[in-house]
């Protein structure tokens, strides 16, 4: 009885940030993770093999978040796809504004490694 994993994408280019977001999932048996330090290898990953979750951070260097998000959602495999903004920026307008895009939710960094695996299924729960 094999039943098929869930597929997430997490995309950060800071690598102790993703570090800890793998270790947070390590013990996740029905989850396969996917960490991606670059917006544009991700966008390409993404459409390759498109995940059903997304967790997106929002400052990057060579392509921030929201423009990531636009460019991951143009993907019609991905136009349902539940996209998670995370990122240390909090202010309410911030927050907003992301959700405006259409993003699923909006994740605090630093966040809670311990937490996170369950937090991400009750953000999008038609994954699990």
């Amino acid at each position: 009885m094999s039943s098929r994993k869930i597929q997430l994408m997490f995309i950060d280019d800071d690598q102790d940030i993703r570090s800890i977001f793998a270790f947070a999932f390590e013990q996740e048996q029905d989850m396969e993770i996917k960490l991606c330090a670059s917006s544009i290898d991700a966008v390409s990953l993404a459409e390759a093999s498109p995940p059903d979750i997304i967790v997106l951070d929002v400052m990057m260097p060579e392509m921030d978040g929201p423009n990531t998000f636009s460019r991951l959602k143009a993907i019609p495999a991905l136009a349902l796809t539940p996209i998670i903004f995370m990122t240390a920026k909090v202010q309410k307008q911030e927050i907003e504004r992301l959700k405006a895009l259409g993003a699923t939710a909006v994740i605090e960094k630093p966040f809670n490694p311990l937490e996170l695996p369950g937090l991400i299924r009750s953000l999008a729960p038609e994954i699990g």
